[in-house]
């Protein structure tokens, strides 16, 4: 890519690479309406989404689709709606802004998490519910009938669980090697349960677009609150995408190197350029509709390892 401007960037981003409209709101949503109270009308959903070349039919039909699908709940004031993360989908979304805006410092104490479903009798819809959001979650099938992840939380087990109806119905168990007996390492299943080629591949294409972008805010570029609010948008948009299909490993069973770790310091650092401008952007446009709209939360400031 020739040298560019940001503004330059990021009409050759939109262009080259357009985000798809369900899947951008959500962003909106996760990285610039979550900070400030968590719920938005319609109205500034649809100013923020301007920039990106959404339509306001685009933008109506995002919302509408993502509260079917049980991610967004409505809310209406005479002719006016209002969007929020549905409660029963808030567990969901705050594990996949922690593994956004966390940094990489899973380590690996030797044991696996394992998932058996047994001779249990499991309805399949309930059965294909938790594979579906455990596989989500980077777990990996390492044997018919059992998932496994070298990292894997218990609180989440519970949660996806329960939500699905299967407690006390599936085995879960923590494994460790057995010193005694000569077997191959358990650090091996990570070979056999992922593919991580196409994790690193997009990492690195992550890396190659927002390299340039980044050499430009280091040196002093200036930016418009609207600018810096798209550039921050497309950032965390491209960097989830790239990180829904990374299973989040402990470093300790990563190729070295890995290009997730400088994709994360990639995003930090431009992040941290243009968070401030952005955010002004933000606020400016919620509180037009609503003068109440809050400054952002406390837990803002510690994206990315801490923003001051």
């Amino acid at each position: 890519m020739k040298r560019l401007t940001t503004h330059e960037w990021i009409a050759h981003f939109l262009a080259s690479e357009p985000p798809r409209s369900k899947s951008l709101v959500m962003t909106i949503f996760g990285d610039a309406v979550v900070p400030h109270g968590g719920q938005v009308w319609l109205g500034s959903l649809i100013r923020l989404a301007a920039p990106f070349g959404l339509s306001d039919r685009l933008v109506r039909t995002s919302v509408f689709r993502l509260a079917q699908e049980g991610w967004l709940a409505a809310s209406r004031d005479g002719r006016r709606s209002a969007y929020a993360i549905d409660a029963d989908a808030q567990p969901r979304f705050e594990r996949a802004n922690h593994r956004i805006y966390s940094p990489l410092e899973t380590h690996w104490d030797g044991r696996w998490t394992l998932l058996i479903a047994g001779a249990a009798d499991i309805p399949a819809p309930a059965r294909a519910q938790v594979r579906k959001e455990l596989l989500w979650e980077g777990y990996a099938l390492v044997a018919p009938g059992v998932l496994g992840h070298p990292a894997g939380q218990a609180e989440v087990l519970e949660e996806i669980i329960g939500r699905a109806g299967l407690k006390g119905k599936l085995l879960a168990v923590t494994a460790g090697e057995m010193p005694q007996v000569s077997t191959r390492p358990l650090r091996d299943l990570v070979r056999d349960g992922w593919d991580l080629s196409g994790v690193m591949a997009g990492y690195d294409h992550f890396i190659e677009t927002f390299a340039p972008l980044r050499a430009l805010l280091d040196k002093g570029a200036a930016l418009e609150a609207e600018e810096a609010f798209v550039i921050r948008t497309l950032l965390v948009h491209a960097y989830r995408r790239v990180q829904l299909h990374d299973p989040m490993l402990p470093v300790e069973l990563l190729p070295s190197p890995w290009p997730g770790a400088q994709a994360y310091e990639l995003a930090r650092a431009i992040y941290r350029h243009t968070f401030g401008a952005a955010d002004d952007n933000v606020l400016q446009l919620m509180r037009d509709e609503d003068p109440a709209t809050p400054t952002a939360s406390a837990s803002f400031y510690d994206r990315f390892g801490g923003l001051r």
